[in-house]
């Protein structure tokens, strides 16, 4: 591709994609800290959060670089970064995949077991399909510099190999689709069914219409459980919408909003993970304002939190865990 074709990056496009990165990497930083903090909270759904979190902490390290160089050329360093960005940009949708299909299997089919023994195939897949797609683009030299038409300064596929629309797709673009359709499906089902509970334990216990629906647990997770669906189609739709123009040659592409759009999105997941999961999940919160603030009741929390949490999809336990939809509300509430 000639360079005059490519796509301008400002430097205030740098500076707010910059700090997109930064916020995640934090934010997928203090997912896992606070994972390796409190051992109550060591359960298998939260580890899938984890491993999430590392691949998100991975993607921004490594966009963070390529937004920093801004490349422009297939320098050796631009094919590195490539490759560990797209590596670790893969893994992390089947990794989100995975997690709505483990919740779902979880609440909906009502088994810790059935979905504790689908983690060895989240592994081998979420880890290995990335893998393997990512040494064949390096092996047949698919990944390197494109100009940004793709991309926001970082390296991905190299817009000279004659099938590079064929490796944008295996790459990321056909996960990033199947995402679309999958995440909505799974999290509606996963409401539904948790609605449907509700409803009828509310048939039995009354009492439990007295709490203001604003404030409930239930209301809480039910609006997690909405959110979480959207927000992965808001941020990786700009990315789309760019792969769609650059389809159709169409110069809208070098839009920059939308090229800022379109960093912030590809950045910004481990962050958005970190205010979903950590900072609105007030059994969290409260431990990370307990350490920062006052850490002589963080023994006290502590103990009171694995008393009452003991069977949440979100808290271990010795035992097989109570999957009743109320265990996740309670927990993400």
């Amino acid at each position: 591709m000639a360079e005059t074709n490519r796509t301008e990056v400002h430097v205030y496009e740098q500076v707010v994609i910059l700090s997109s990165c930064v916020l995640s990497f934090f934010g997928s930083l203090l997912i896992i800290c606070t994972f390796a903090r409190w051992p109550d909270l060591r359960t298998t759904a939260r580890k899938l959060l984890v491993y999430l979190s590392v691949t998100d902490l991975l993607s921004a390290l490594s966009y963070f670089y390529g937004v920093l160089r801004s490349f422009n050329s297939d320098s050796g360093d631009c094919i590195a970064q490539g490759a560990i960005s797209t590596f670790a940009n893969t893994s992390s949708f089947f990794w989100t995949v995975a997690i709505a299909i483990y919740l779902y299997v979880f609440i909906v089919k009502s088994s810790q077991r059935q979905a504790n023994n689908l983690v060895l195939y989240f592994h081998l897949i979420s880890w290995g399909v990335p893998f393997g797609i990512t040494v064949a683009a390096l092996s047949l030299h698919k990944i390197g510099y494109d100009a940004s038409e793709v991309s926001v300064g970082w390296c991905w596929v190299n817009l000279q190999a004659e099938d590079h629309v064929l490796w944008m797709l295996l790459t990321a673009k056909i996960w990033e689709f199947i995402a679309y359709v999958t995440l909505p499906v799974l999290y509606i089902l996963i409401k539904i069914h948790i609605n449907r509970a509700h409803a009828a334990l509310s048939e039995y216990r009354p009492i439990l219409t007295s709490s203001p629906v604003s404030h409930s647990p239930s209301s809480m997770a039910d609006r997690k459980l909405t959110i979480i669906p959207i927000i992965f189609i808001v941020l990786r739709m700009w990315s789309t919408i760019r792969f769609l123009l650059l389809l159709t040659d169409s110069p809208a592409g070098h839009n920059p909003v939308l090229v800022t759009l379109h960093g912030i999105g590809n950045t910004f997941q481990g962050a958005a993970n970190c205010i979903m999961f950590v900072l609105l999940t007030p059994s969290i919160r409260s431990r990370l304002v307990a350490q920062l603030c006052c850490r002589g009741h963080d023994k006290h929390w502590h103990s009171q939190s694995v008393s009452q949490n003991r069977a949440s999809p979100y808290t271990p336990s010795h035992r097989e865990e109570n999957t009743s939809p109320q265990t996740w509300e309670n927990n993400e509430g």
